[in-house]
């Protein structure tokens, strides 16, 4: 593997990508990113950012945007 290769997500049992999401922010924007490739849209709320992240948690967000 190349250095600026991103190593694949960590997997869960049953081989699932196991999600770890984390917040960051861009500018006066945060956004909300898991380790299976999903990110959310810019936000200006990091509260709404948060959410975004407890959603695709949950199951019912689980589509990849970017």
């Amino acid at each position: 593997m190349h250095p600026h290769d991103a190593p694949p997500p960590p997997q869960g049992p049953g081989g699932e990508p196991h999600h770890m999401t984390t917040t960051a922010e861009r500018g006066a924007f945060a956004l909300a990113r898991c380790s299976c490739g999903w990110s959310g849209p810019a936000r200006r709320s990091r509260e709404r950012a948060r959410t975004d992240a407890v959603t695709h948690m949950s199951g019912e967000g689980r589509g990849v945007r970017q």
